[in-house]
């Protein structure tokens, strides 16, 4: 038997409201709005807000970290931010940005499962052990694709080599 609990993000004292807030960047790369956040990587409340924007800050700063050397780059050549460096357009935005959201997405998410590996946020009915097998790998799964984005906007190819 399992329990799934869901939740909405709270104000405290039993109100709920919708998130309200971002995580300010550095000036380069875009702010990090909490509520697209919660709504692309399916979290409910059950991440409180701090852990979230916890979650979120040591996500930026690994990202970010990981661009230092491309940035550089990007701001000698003249370009004041992520959104002027040229690129493909989708959503009448530069793809840099989707990515760059996706590698902060993915890695915060990354996070956040392994410190509530006991909670299943996907609602299903998988057997325990399957459900265990999958929160296992759910963590590994989002820092590739945190790498994969990042990897996407240096230009990068994607790597995966697993040692058999």
């Amino acid at each position: 038997m399992s329990f799934i609990a869901i939740a909405s993000p709270s104000a405290g004292a039993g109100t709920s409201l919708p998130e309200v807030g971002s995580v300010e960047n550095d000036g380069f790369y875009p702010d990090i709005v909490l509520q697209d956040m919660r709504n692309n990587m399916r979290l409910d409340g059950t991440v409180t807000s701090p852990r979230l924007v916890q979650a979120i800050v040591a996500a930026v700063l690994h990202v970010n970290a990981e661009l230092r050397d491309w940035k550089l780059l990007q701001i000698a050549a003249g370009f004041a931010g992520l959104a002027a460096v040229p690129a493909d357009r989708v959503n009448r935005e530069s793809v840099n940005i989707a990515h760059y959201r996706r590698a902060v997405y993915c890695w915060a998410k990354a996070d956040l499962t392994e410190h509530y590996r006991d909670f299943d946020s996907t609602a299903s009915s998988m057997s325990d052990k399957k459900m265990m097998e999958a929160l296992d790998n759910a963590p590994e799964e989002q820092r590739r694709n945190a790498h994969w984005a990042i990897a996407d906007i240096i230009g990068r190819p994607h790597v995966t080599v697993e040692l058999i």
